[in-house]
């Protein structure tokens, strides 16, 4: 509980807000190390199209729970939780301050609050998936607001991967999807820092056409040999999932990329606002001014509110 544990910080918010840069900036001056909090980054070799770090400009500050994630690999909240956990516990080992670091709201409260998650079953999950391929997303959604119209009513027709989990949870229980979270309670003496900025829809469109500049499309060649249009995560993910329906199996482009690209930043912009709605639900966050010209400053001083 706050007061009686070791201290965690968190620094969250949107997408493209500058959540990386200001995470270095603290940890260097606060002897911590950084824990990766955004879902996408786990995944091993999606470094363009997720924004990652590269080592060179880390600043001598370790990272954890990068490239950790083979791309076959379906979403697992409740291993990340573990993983993140052990983490945070062998950095305050070693005396340093943990910084969690992302945009990944599900991810975020399942490293720091109580929070239980239902466990996974391959098969059930395998035989759903198969059945979201085969039959879509609404059909699926349907079949949920028959057995749990609260889950079907808070979860998106069209988020097939989380209407086949919740299905999975009430197959595997025998009772409701827990659609909704607990109360905000946090395990750790938890500090969130949270960003937004008036610019950023702006900045939304400048990152996605520079990760094109940078090598996305190349970054996807690359990634194509090892599975990662059959990634049942990785191959959704915001940016891979629309240049990989332009490109054929050798990485070449046979679409339209300016269409795949305008696409991407129609869906990261929607990401955004669901981010938005779902970091301003929690009353602990601390917000601050992603634009402010003395941004670490006041962020410093926000720890200390």
């Amino acid at each position: 509980m706050p007061g009686t544990s070791p201290r965690v910080l968190a620094v969250v918010g949107p997408t493209a807000t500058g959540k990386s840069e200001l995470a270095i900036a603290l940890a260097q001056r606060l002897d911590g190390e950084i824990v990766n909090a955004d879902s996408m980054q786990l995944y091993e070799g999606m470094d363009v199209g997720t924004a990652k770090v590269p080592p060179a400009e880390r600043g001598g500050v370790p990272h954890h729970l990068l490239d950790v994630w083979p791309l076959a690999k379906s979403a697992a909240v409740a291993q990340y939780q573990t993983m993140a956990r052990d983490a945070i516990a062998e950095i305050h080992g070693r005396g340093r301050l943990p910084i969690l670091v992302g945009g990944s709201g599900l991810y975020l409260r399942g490293a720091l609050d109580d929070l239980d998650f239902p466990g996974e079953d391959a098969a059930i999950r395998a035989r759903l998936y198969a059945e979201l391929d085969e039959l879509g997303a609404a059909t699926l959604h349907a079949r949920l607001a028959g057995v749990d119209p609260e889950a079907a009513a808070a979860i998106l027709p069209s988020n097939g991967r989380r209407i086949a989990r919740a299905l999975e949870v009430i197959e595997l229980t025998g009772g409701p999807f827990v659609a909704r979270m607990p109360g905000f309670e946090s395990i750790y003496d938890t500090v969130q820092l949270g960003l937004d900025r008036a610019d950023l829809d702006e900045r939304v469109e400048l990152r996605v056409h520079r990760m094109v500049e940078q090598g996305l499309v190349a970054e996807i060649r690359a990634l194509l040999p090892r599975g990662l249009r059959a990634g049942p995560t990785a191959g959704k993910a915001l940016g891979y999932q629309q240049l990989l329906a332009v490109v054929d199996d050798a990485g070449d482009v046979i679409g339209d990329l300016d269409d795949a690209v305008a696409q991407t930043v129609r869906g990261t912009l929607r990401f955004v606002r669901r981010q938005r709605r779902w970091f301003r639900r929690d009353p602990r966050v601390r917000w601050l001014d992603g634009a402010a010209p003395h941004l670490v400053g006041d962020a410093l001083r926000r720890l200390d509110a």
